[in-house]
């Protein structure tokens, strides 16, 4: 397993990581949805983060697959860590498919979890590709455990941030 986020998982280990690999159906999302509320509730996200965690799942998964390459299956990597869990959906696609972010969708997804991105990339570049230069498009996704959300700082916010720990 790759460390890739640098981060410990809850109990001090490193991340674990979870592939998924299904086909881009609707018949297929529940179980990607389920996996997520699954992984969430062993790290003790309360009730709402869990669900909002699911449906966040459901939307990345179900805007994935209309823009996805013919039959091309839909990849989720699960990352468990201290901090949180993070989620990568990617579909193969075709050059220069954009994942689409200006609908109401997106911004359903864009509240219900801490941080989103959505991109083009290769699957040399994303969690579980064959490492070629093909096409995939991504979406990027993370849920913060309660008091782990990283502060940023200097983002121009007027609040005063403490040193002491």
């Amino acid at each position: 397993m790759v460390d890739s986020r640098g981060t410990l998982a809850q109990d001090g280990r490193r991340p674990e990581r979870l592939e998924l690999r299904v086909p881009t159906t609707a018949t297929q999302l529940p179980a990607v949805r389920a996996m997520a509320g699954d992984l969430a509730m062993r790290m003790d996200y309360d009730l709402d983060a869990v669900e909002d965690l699911r449906l966040a799942v459901d939307e990345a998964c179900a805007t994935l697959t209309t823009i996805a390459d013919g039959d091309a299956p839909l990849t989720v990597v699960f990352e468990t860590t201290r901090s949180g869990l993070h989620i990568d959906a990617w579909v193969p696609t075709s050059d220069g498919t954009e994942v689409p972010t200006d609908g109401f969708g997106w911004a359903v997804l864009a509240a219900l979890v801490d941080s989103v991105e959505g991109r083009r990339a290769t699957q040399g570049e994303v969690p579980a590709g064959d490492g070629s230069g093909a096409p995939v498009a991504v979406i990027s996704m993370a849920k913060y455990l309660p008091g782990q959300h990283p502060v940023e700082v200097g983002s121009g916010s007027d609040e005063n941030l403490s040193v002491a720990r």
